[in-house]
């Protein structure tokens, strides 16, 4: 399928599958891997119609939360809006956690975390005594310690400091992909 069709837009639920292979058909740039976008697409689902995420932020297609107007939205505009995020994560882990210097699935894994917990979540938290600290994943990829950064990350499995079953499971494959040689 061309990027530049229009899809017939049918039902609020979109194929992460089509989806993919948009972005694949697409000259993008990203470095991230099929399985890094398949975890990442099969993590948030895909929906047409804009919805209210668990933190309270307007997301349509998978996981796209700028500038969501309410509208439906065709398979081609959420493949554009999915690849500029997907940007957004990669810059991240390039910039902040030496993504240059990682297995393309280890730089995949921390892909889809910086894109569901964002690069200052990944980055660094509020400890007991209210001050903003770095987080052990981010020391870890500092250190180059590629194989500790990657067990780091099942630590993030909360959301307003709850463990969600659903994150647990996705930093599970997250590692699980970061460890794959």
């Amino acid at each position: 399928m061309s990027p530049k069709k229009t899809t017939k837009i049918t039902g609020g639920v979109c194929a992460v599958s089509a989806i993919i292979a948009i972005v694949l058909s697409m000259d993008t740039g990203l470095r991230i891997n099929q399985a890094g976008l398949e975890l990442i697409g099969n993590a948030e689902s895909c929906r047409r119609d804009p919805y209210m995420c668990p933190a309270r932020v307007l997301t349509v297609g998978i996981g796209s939360t700028g500038k969501v107007q309410n509208r439906r939205y065709t398979d081609e505009e959420i493949a554009e809006m999915w690849v500029k995020d997907l940007r957004d994560a990669e810059k991240c882990i390039n910039d902040k956690f030496k993504g240059s210097e990682m297995s393309v699935n280890a730089f995949s894994a921390m892909t889809s975390a910086a894109f569901n917990v964002g690069c200052g979540g990944l980055m660094t938290y509020v400890n007991k005594e209210k001050k903003r600290v770095p987080t052990t994943i981010w020391k870890k990829a500092q250190a180059r310690d590629w194989k500790g950064m990657c067990e780091r990350l099942p630590d993030f499995n909360k959301a307003g400091g709850v463990e969600l079953k659903g994150l647990t499971i996705r930093r599970t494959k997250e590692m699980e992909l970061c460890t794959k040689s």
